[in-house]
């Protein structure tokens, strides 16, 4: 199987039991050994079919330590880690938890997740902050920039952060203005894209543009992109949706991995299947070409990003 430079394999799914998504299944009993050793099946697959690109945060249950386990018996130079800081995975994979992730963006949480994501190495090529906000403070933070720029140096990885919020593209244009001995300081830009949410699309073409890596999240808007009778709204959008997928022969899914990759061609678009036969389908989005017109018509969709970010609020963990 050729290696698929397109598509990462995100492991938020693989890694806890619960995320913000709109379920469409009934919830099963939850064992942590049975989890455990699916997602080290999920990451086999992935692997079998070209996927080399993973990514991970400690905010994702058991993921990283997966993938620790899982690199352990790899020995493919191609394989690319990435993986975060600044979020606690604290809901102990209980499904009723009330409160799942904290985020914290200091010195002392960098050193201590730093510790641990470490050993991905010499997998591990991108070090992120973990959903960087103007909140937190983390960009006026000279010892925690201080500490990323060492990181960076002394163990040759690329330092960058991922975003999420209505703000996606102000935090963007900040980051790229943060610079350390004259040159950037960060290089890979992990950001929420989808038909819905085009927000970052112009900054994302100059990213790529720069030789930066762009890497695109929540591509399936949490499930809201698969037509549901919770978004009347989005009739239309979705009758469109489903007449590709009838043309192409492929899931919705494809059709929208599909896009992405067309309106932003460079960008990995992270997968976050759990299941094989979910990452299959989408893996069928290499397998046609939507037209320009298709393209543009797609395009017409897309929210705003307070409306889009309003909405995303009002998902539950599932």
């Amino acid at each position: 199987m050729s290696s698929n430079r397109n598509i990462g394999l995100g492991t938020a799914a693989i890694g806890r039991p619960q995320y913000i998504n709109i379920k469409q299944e009934a919830l099963q009993p939850f064992d942590l050994g049975t989890f455990k050793q699916q997602g080290f099946a999920m990451l086999d697959y992935a692997y079998a079919e070209g996927i080399r690109y993973f990514d991970t945060a400690p905010g994702y249950g058991l993921a990283e330590q997966l993938l620790i386990e899982w690199l352990s018996k790899q020995t493919d130079p191609t394989i690319t880690l990435a993986t975060k800081w600044g979020y606690t995975y604290v809901a102990n994979f209980d499904p009723s938890a009330k409160v799942h992730e904290v985020k914290t963006h200091t010195l002392e949480k960098l050193n201590e997740q730093w510790k641990i994501s470490k050993q991905l190495l010499p997998f591990l090529k991108y070090y992120q902050i973990h959903s960087a906000t103007f909140e937190t403070g983390v960009f006026e933070n000279q010892v925690v920039l201080e500490r990323l720029f060492q990181i960076k140096k002394e163990n040759n990885v690329k330092v960058g952060l991922t975003t999420t919020g209505s703000n996606q593209k102000e935090v963007l244009k900040k980051a790229l203005e943060v610079h350390y001995e004259g040159a950037p300081l960060f290089e890979v830009f992990q950001c929420t894209y989808n038909i819905l949410d085009q927000s970052i699309l112009s900054l994302g073409k100059e990213i790529i543009l720069e030789g930066r890596q762009l890497v695109l999240k929540e591509v399936l808007a949490n499930g809201r992109l698969f037509p549901n009778l919770n978004y009347p709204n989005y009739a239309a959008m979705y009758q469109r949706l489903e007449g590709l997928s009838e043309k192409y022969e492929v899931g919705i899914d494809a059709v929208i991995f599909q896009f992405c990759m067309k309106t932003l061609d460079g960008a990995v678009i992270l997968s976050g299947a759990n299941k094989t036969e979910h990452l299959k389908q989408n893996l069928k989005a290499t397998n046609f070409q939507l037209s320009p017109e298709e393209i543009e018509e797609l395009s017409q969709y897309k929210k705003l990003p307070k409306v889009y970010w309003e909405e995303r609020k009002q998902l539950p963990w599932n």
